[in-house]
């Protein structure tokens, strides 16, 4: 396991090939699983400039696909400003980053100030989601679900945040009050640094521990459960990763209590 590895997991699945058939047309065909590994990706700190040039990259790609204005990455990793990517093989397959509130403030502050300013008058301590990228060839859902649940540790296991907000396309909002638990507290506005419509969602941490400890790892309850949380880890990698982000000592962990 290499310095800016976190945790290492299997996808779950084949990537999709596509073999001609006589009549034109191409179906899906996956090799036998006797002569494929497994696919295993690894979530990152993206400390390194190659590991930030390529989650930039992504997102950069995934951003024009849908039609919004290019965003990039800062340059470096700081300690409010948490970038992590899922790699698959060489290839940056996912992208988040965690966005904790400081005295620089957070992007969801240029349209949805009140609503920022309603969450600080409680005395939550809030952070934000955001540049996330997920390449649609990956094995999306559990390669979200790692994203999510490695940003959730970090955001709320180590550093004590209570909750955290993110904007999401409005077409998007169905899937993430479905996958997550999400709740809008602010609708539908322009953001200005994509030019694209977005929602304010939100997540108490509370209520994402409660649903790992029951969900976590537990994959084969996808088809009842429905959600991302059987994707995410389990308690017992949970514990495994917030080991190794503390000993790393990685711009995730310096405050830790």
């Amino acid at each position: 396991m290499t310095t800016d590895t976190i945790i290492v997991a299997p996808i779950g699945g084949q990537r999709t090939v596509r073999r001609p058939v006589s009549d034109g047309r191409a179906l899906p065909a996956r090799a036998p699983s006797a002569d494929v590994p497994e696919r295993v990706f690894r979530i990152r700190s993206a400390d390194s400039y190659v590991c930030r040039q390529h989650a930039n990259s992504l997102l950069k790609d995934r951003y024009a696909w849908r039609g919004y204005h290019a965003v990039s990455l800062p340059s470096d990793q700081t300690t409010n400003r948490i970038t992590l990517s899922a790699t698959e093989n060489d290839d940056t397959i996912g992208t988040i980053t965690v966005a904790l509130d400081s005295a620089e403030g957070l992007s969801a502050e240029d349209a949805f100030p009140a609503e920022m300013e309603a969450l600080r008058r409680q005395n939550r301590r809030v952070c934000e989601f955001t540049k996330l990228a997920i390449d649609p060839m990956s094995g999306s859902k559990r390669v979200l679900a790692a994203l999510f649940h490695v940003a959730y540790i970090v955001a709320h296991r180590l550093r004590g945040y209570d909750a955290l907000v993110m904007e999401v396309n409005p077409r998007h909002v169905r899937y993430y009050e479905r996958m997550l638990g999400a709740r809008i507290i602010g609708e539908e506005r322009l953001n200005r640094f994509v030019n694209a419509p977005a929602v304010l969602l939100t997540i108490d941490f509370a209520y994402i521990r409660e649903q790992i400890e029951a969900f976590g790892g537990r994959n084969d309850l996808d088809a009842d459960e429905r959600s991302l949380y059987p994707y995410a880890f389990s308690p017992r990698e949970e514990t495994g990763i917030i080991a190794r982000l503390m000993t790393a000592q990685t711009p995730a962990s310096p405050s830790i209590n």
